[in-house]
C-alpha cells in the first residue's frame, strides 16, 4: 500500500497515457502536459494558501488580525485579491515602451516555472533527469535579472529605475554565494544531476540518514544557501528593491492590476523553487530523515520540507528588521563570500580526512574561526548596548 501511495502519481501518468484512443503522435506532447500542467496548478494554488498564511502569520507575530472576514477564517481572501487585480484597470505610463512593460512580467515568470522542470518531487517523479539539473536550474534562474531591468526601465520613471538597478546589484551579488555554496555539494556527489544528489543522501546509519546538512561544511553551506535565497527572492530582511520609505515601490512601480499580481506570483514561486533546491541539495530531497519513517509517501516529505522552510521565511519576514543598502552589499561581499570560499575548503577537507572525531573537530573550527573573524569585521568594533525600551505611560 505504501508503495502504491508512493508512486500514484506517476501510476496515473501512465494510465491516461495506456489509453488505446491516443494516437502516437499525440502521447509525447501529452507526457509533458502531464508533468507541466499538475506542477502549474500545484504550486498556483500553494501560493493562494501561502499568502492567506503569511498573512495571519505576520499577525500573530506583530499581535494584530490577519485576514478574518471574506470566507471561514478569511481563507478565501486569495480570492478576493484575485479577482481584484484581474478586474483592476492596467495603467500604463504614457512614455513608457508599453511591448518592454507588457513583456517583463511575462518574462519574469516564465525562468520561475521552468526552474521546477530539473527538482525531484519524490521518487521517480522528476519532469526532466539532466545531467547538469543544477546548472540548468541557476541558468534560468539568472535570466529574472534581465526581466527586473526590463520592468525598471520601461516604466520611464526614475524611482522605478534607481529599484531596478538596486535589485539587479542585490541579486548578482548574493547570486554568487548562492552557487559557491551549492558548489560543496557538486564537489562530494561529483554530479550536477538533482537526482544523483538526493541518490547519494538516501543512505542510513544507526537510522540517521546520510543529509549533507548533517556535516560541518553542509550544515554553513545550507545557512549560506538560505541566506542567499532569501535575498534572491526579494525577501525580508533584504527587500530593499521595493524600500516603501525610499523608492515608493521599485522597479514595479508603474504596474497595477494583473501585470502587478505577475510579479507577486514570481517571487513566491521563485521562493518555492529556492527551496526545492535547497531541500534537493542539503535535506535529502524527498527521503527520510529516518529509516522507520521510509513508509511515509516520498512527495509528501518533499512537500513537508517545503512548508517548513516556507515557514522559516515567514518568521524571519516577521521579526528581523530591513537591512540598509550598505549593510546589504557589505554583507554579501565581505561575509557570505568569504565564508561561502572558506566552505568549499572545508568540504575538500572532509572529503580527505580519516572518518572520526578528529574530523569532525578539525572541519568545525575551520568554518567556526573564520565565522567568528568576519563577523567582528564585519561589525567593525561596533558595540551594541543592550535596548532599553520605554513607553508612554
Amino acid at each position: 500500500m505504501s508503495e502504491f501511495l508512493d508512486q500514484i502519481f506517476v501510476l496515473c501518468k501512465r494510465w491516461v497515457l495506456s489509453w488505446p484512443g491516443w494516437p502516437e503522435s499525440v502521447k509525447p506532447v501529452l507526457s509533458i502536459l502531464l508533468s507541466i500542467v499538475p506542477i502549474m496548478i500545484v504550486f498556483a494554488s500553494f501560493f493562494a494558501v501561502v499568502t492567506v498564511l503569511e498573512r495571519k502569520g505576520l499577525g500573530r507575530i506583530q499581535n494584530r488580525y490577519g485576514p478574518n472576514r471574506v470566507g471561514p477564517y478569511g481563507f478565501l481572501q486569495f480570492a478576493a485579491d484575485g479577482i481584484k487585480a484581474l478586474t483592476k484597470e492596467d495603467v500604463v505610463p504614457r512614455a513608457a515602451d508599453h511591448l518592454i512593460h507588457f513583456l517583463a512580467p511575462v518574462i519574469l515568470i516564465v525562468p520561475v516555472f521552468l526552474a521546477y522542470s530539473v527538482l525531484p518531487f519524490g521518487r521517480n517523479m522528476v519532469p526532466i533527469d539532466l545531467d547538469a539539473g543544477v546548472l540548468f536550474f541557476f541558468a534560468v534562474g539568472a535570466a529574472t535579472e534581465l526581466a527586473v531591468f526590463m520592468a525598471g526601465w520601461s516604466s520611464r520613471n526614475k524611482y522605478s529605475l534607481l529599484g531596478a538597478m538596486r535589485a539587479i546589484a542585490q541579486m548578482v551579488s548574493y547570486e554568487v554565494p548562492l552557487i559557491l555554496s551549492s558548489v560543496t555539494v557538486i564537489m562530494m556527489v561529483g554530479s550536477l544531476s538533482t537526482v544523483k544528489i538526493v541518490a547519494a543522501q538516501g543512505d542510513y546509519s544507526g537510522h540517521l540518514a546520510h543529509w549533507h546538512i548533517f556535516t560541518p561544511w553542509g550544515f554553513a553551506g545550507f545557512v549560506l544557501f538560505l541566506i542567499a535565497a532569501m535575498a534572491e527572492s526579494n525577501r525580508s530582511p533584504f527587500d530593499l528593491p521595493e524600500g516603501e520609505s525610499e523608492i515608493v515601490a521599485g522597479y514595479f512601480l508603474e504596474y497595477s492590476g494583473f501585470k502587478f499580481a505577475l510579479f507577486f506570483l514570481a517571487e513566491y514561486l521563485g521562493m518555492f523553487a529556492v527551496s526545492g533546491m535547497a531541500i534537493t541539495l542539503f535535506l535529502g530531497g524527498w527521503t527520510a530523515p529516518l529509516e522507520f519513517l521510509t513508509w511515509v509517501p516520498s512527495w509528501l516529505w518533499f512537500f513537508s520540507k517545503v512548508v517548513a522552510l516556507i515557514f522559516l521565511f515567514i518568521w524571519v519576514r516577521g521579526t528581523v528588521p530591513r537591512l540598509r543598502m550598505d549593510q546589504l552589499m557589505n554583507f554579501a561581499w565581505k561575509f557570505m563570500l568569504p565564508m561561502a570560499l572558506v566552505n568549499i575548503v572545508d568540504a575538500g577537507l572532509w572529503r580527505f580526512l580519516t572518518p572520526g572525531l578528529e574530523r569532525w573537530v578539525i572541519c568545525s573550527a575551520v568554518i567556526v574561526v573564520p565565522y567568528v573573524l568576519l563577523g567582528r569585521g564585519l561589525a567593525g568594533g561596533q558595540r551594541y548596548a543592550k535596548r532599553t525600551y520605554r513607553y508612554a505611560e
